[in-house]
Formats: structure tokens, sequence, C-alpha cells
């Protein structure tokens, strides 16, 4: 039996950004990278004259319904339009073009959750810009979570090749993150950690490596009382629910290659713990993927780049890393079909 080929949809991101750029160079290599059909929620004439400016001979197609998409991919970029009616200037974000950024986010939420994508991948944002004309979240992850129906909290997964990594805190100041750090948290970001790495990774049985937060994990106390007074209650918890856990374990001995051969995903009790062993290791084609949301939005791991948008420079990597891995999230998904009673 045939399956239905269902495009990914990318939304715009930030105009004054390297979103267009790098969603243009991204399909020029879709047959060397072995890219999923995609269609982009955008101004198509704002494309068009990105390519023109830079010199890029990449032909740009508006089409009427996300089904269309993979029939015109092969020969242009397909895109849905959205006019964006500000002038735009690269490098200048500006508080008249944030109204169609959220309005790209929510249309493509609505192609997938309606069954005409197959998944999400959003273009970086402004926030700052976004902010100013009354934007309320943090950021996408949060944004993405009202179209969830779920009380679970959204968490994000950074990931690449050879590594995955969760952070239990995420966008906080340290000294809050470890204020904030409670065994609850620990446990519910390994369990949604875990369903993901079964239904989205097609792993059975997946294995998670928990960080320690004070270096030598705290060497028995002596170093700071967070993995005797919450880390290890939480890891003691997970086991005793039939997880396959291992921790808390000192973070600088977690991330070389041979301690990466032992877990399938390593959770990090805060924001650089996570990150800068993924970007150490593969800096340019990371992939941020929020966890817990009932679609599938995986994303660049970078930000808008203000200060080399409209030069053509910018590294598509990243993108076409968060497409591909979005493609083989969704199609597990699919197949899978699981309800994983955690």
């Amino acid at each position: 039996m045939s399956v239905e080929v269902r495009p990914i949809a990318v939304t715009m991101g930030e105009p004054a950004g390297i979103g267009g750029e790098i969603t243009l160079k991204a399909w020029r290599t879709r047959d060397a990278s072995g890219l999923p059909p995609y269609f982009v929620v955008d101004d198509a004439a704002r494309l068009q004259r990105i390519a023109t400016q830079l010199e890029w001979d990449i032909p740009v197609a508006e089409i009427e319904k996300p089904e269309d998409a993979v029939d015109t991919f092969g020969n242009a970029l397909p895109v849905i339009p959205l006019e964006v009616s500000a002038a735009v200037v690269p490098g200048c974000p500006q508080p008249e073009t944030s109204a169609v950024v959220v309005s790209s986010i929510e249309r493509a939420v609505g192609y997938v959750t309606g069954g005409q994508a197959a998944a999400i991948v959003t273009n970086p944002i402004q926030k700052k810009a976004l902010y100013d004309c009354g934007f309320q979240y943090p950021g996408h992850t949060e944004f993405l979570a009202t179209f969830a129906d779920s009380d679970a909290r959204p968490l994000m997964m950074l990931a690449c090749e050879h590594l995955r990594v969760v952070p239990v805190t995420v966008h906080q100041p340290l000294r809050e993150a470890i204020d904030s750090l409670r065994s609850g948290s620990i446990v519910e970001t390994v369990r949604a950690t875990v369903r993901a790495l079964r239904q989205d990774f097609a792993i059975d049985r997946p294995h998670v490596m928990i960080a320690a937060l004070n270096p030598h994990a705290g060497e028995e106390g002596a170093m700071g009382r967070e993995e005797i007074e919450i880390i290890t209650p939480a890891v003691e918890e997970l086991k005793q629910a039939g997880y396959s856990v291992t921790g808390p374990r000192p973070a600088d001995t977690l991330f070389h290659d041979r301690a990466r051969t032992n877990y399938d995903a390593a959770v990090c009790m805060y924001h650089d713990q996570a990150l800068i062993p993924l970007k150490t290791i593969d800096f340019s084609s990371g992939v941020n993927i929020t966890l817990g949301l009932p679609f599938v939005r995986t994303s660049p791991d970078h930000g808008t780049a203000l200060e080399i948008a409209g030069t053509g420079v910018a590294d598509e990597s990243s993108l076409v890393a968060a497409l591909k891995i979005a493609a083989r999230m969704a199609g597990n998904r699919t197949r899978s079909r699981l309800i994983f009673d955690d």
C-alpha cells in the first residue's frame, strides 16, 4: 500500500533576517541533500527579490494548497503566499512585519493539524520585534504550546547526528535555573524525552543519561547537595517506574566519543550544559526540536543573524538538517501509531 507524501510547512521567520536566504539555499541543495518536499508560508515576491538580488537562479512558484508542493518542488520553491506589506531592509527588523510573522506560524500550524502537512520547520524569529508589538510568549516553543490540547510542558531537545540533549531548565539566568530545579521537573523531562525517543526516533528501549549539576557530581555533598536532595531522588523514582536511566553523572565525562555510545539522549540541568557539547560537536547542523506537541516541529539551531542578512553567506546546513529530521520524525509517528502509557 502506498503512503501519501505530505510536504513540510516552513515558516517565514524574521523577514529582515536570514530565513529567506537559507530557505532558498536549502531548496537549491534538494537533490544533493535528499530533502523532503517542503513549502514556505511567505511572500513569494519577497523571496524572488532575494534570489534576484543575490544572483541566484532559483525559481519561486506560488501554490494554492500544501498538496501542490509535492509536484512543484522539483522545479521551483513552492510558496503559499502571505503578503509582507512593509518594505524589508536586511538586518533591520521593524514592528510592521510582526503580524505577518505570527500569521505565518499560525497558518503552518493549521496545515499540520489539518493533516495537509507532515511537520513544521520554523525559521528564526526576532523576539524583540515581536515583543514590541505585544507578543506575549518567550519564543516559538511557548507559542506553539498554545495549539496543543494538553497540559504537558513543551520541552526543547537539541539534536545532531551524534548527540541528543534535553535541558530541564532553559531560558533563565543560571542562578534562577539552579534555584528552580526540582525532582518533579527532572522526572517530567525524562518521561517526555523517552516518549519522544520511542515515537519520533523509533528507539524501542531508550536509555537516558542524567547529568549532575555540580562538579564531580557534588562530591557526596562537599560541592553541593543538589545531587543528593534533588537529582538522585528523581533518578530513583524513574528507575522504580521502569525507565532505563543512569545518573547523576559528572557532566564533564558525558560527551566524549565513547561516552556517547552508552545512551540515546542526555538530560541536562541547565541550558549551556546541554548546548555547549552539542554545538561543539556539530555547530553547523544542530537542530532544535520541540517535545510535547501533538505535531512535529523542528527549527535551525541558530538565530536571525541580522549582521549578515542580505549578503548570501548564511549557512543553510542547520535548516537542511531540520527538514530532514522533521521528515524522519513524522514518518516514524505515522508508521508506529503507538500510544505509550508512561
